[in-house]
């Protein structure tokens, strides 16, 4: 079955805090007419806790929540728009093994532009300390991953243009 058959590929908005990855995904989603989730949202209490604190995560902590996440795009085959970092391929594999058709879009740009946008969001858990070891965590889409990278610095409508501009390319339907 391929994903012309099943409807719209699930999809991944993924970098660094900052980046945009929310306000684009849900531009995508209502764009799409096909839900939206937030996997800042589906963290564990004591994950935000340990973020808040300025701890970054380590694959165990991350586990449980890597596993919410691929299962809601499991759950969403024929269309749905995840925000999630997915900074690492193994990461990345994770969601894969619950949806394998999912589409990465990876919102990527200049450091200085990040740490301005995490500095001007008071109410988010993600402190601005992190945001260093997240860029040094963070691993490229890679061969065989489906996606495409764009620069964070255009409006999330044009990003959104290009990202359904490259899907109808690369798959006619969607």
């Amino acid at each position: 079955m391929t994903d012309i058959d099943r409807g719209r590929p699930p999809v991944v908005v993924m970098g660094v805090s900052g980046c945009g990855k929310s306000t684009v995904a849900r531009t995508l989603a209502k764009r799409w007419g096909v839900d939206f989730a937030d996997a800042d949202d589906l963290h564990s209490p004591q994950n935000v806790a340990a973020m808040a604190a300025g701890r970054p995560l380590d694959d165990e902590a991350r586990a449980p929540w890597l596993a919410v996440v691929a299962r809601w795009l499991g759950e969403h085959q024929t269309g749905g728009v995840m925000a999630c970092s997915a900074l690492r391929r193994r990461y990345r594999d994770v969601l894969r093994s619950s949806a394998p058709g999912v589409v990465f879009l990876h919102l990527d740009g200049d450091p200085a532009l990040i740490a301005r946008r995490v500095s001007s969001r008071p109410d988010h858990f993600m402190p601005p300390a992190l945001l260093a070891s997240q860029l040094q965590t963070l691993e490229p889409l890679g061969p065989g991953e489906r996606g495409l990278v764009v620069d964070l610095a255009q409006p999330p409508d044009e990003i959104v243009t290009a990202f359904a501009t490259w899907c109808a390319a690369v798959d006619p339907g969607t």
